[in-house]
């Protein structure tokens, strides 16, 4: 049985990953031990960024590049958060048929992440 859920992603340039994770999504940023990861934390949330200079970039995988949806209390708050740190929303926050208000951003490395709150 899972017990516990984390995401791994690659990232090309970890320095830049870890400040747009801090300052525009307001995660906290953990070293682990090796110089080429970080742990970006929120809540329940732990997503380990491992750099990757030569790969390809998220932004290149098209519609394979979302790898997240996080539900959120308080989501307009956040929304707004987000948005004024300069985040690149890909998706404006609305009400969906399936009980979601949700929103979505575009990362600095090109990974796209969905926020939702149940309505």
């Amino acid at each position: 049985m899972v017990i516990d859920s984390r995401f791994v992603i690659a990232v090309q340039d970890l320095q830049r990953s870890a400040d747009y994770y801090r300052t525009v999504l307001g995660f906290e940023i953990k070293e682990i031990g090796d110089d080429g990861w970080r742990a970006f934390v929120s809540g329940k949330v732990c997503i380990m960024a491992g750099e990757c200079a030569d790969a390809m970039s998220a932004s290149q995988l098209g519609d394979h590049s979302y790898f997240a949806y996080l539900v959120l209390d308080q989501i307009e708050d956040y929304f707004t958060q987000v948005q004024a740190a300069g985040a690149e929303i890909i998706k404006p926050l609305r009400d969906e048929p399936w009980g979601m208000r949700e929103f979505a951003v575009r990362t600095v490395d090109g990974h796209r992440m969905m926020f939702g709150q149940e309505l």
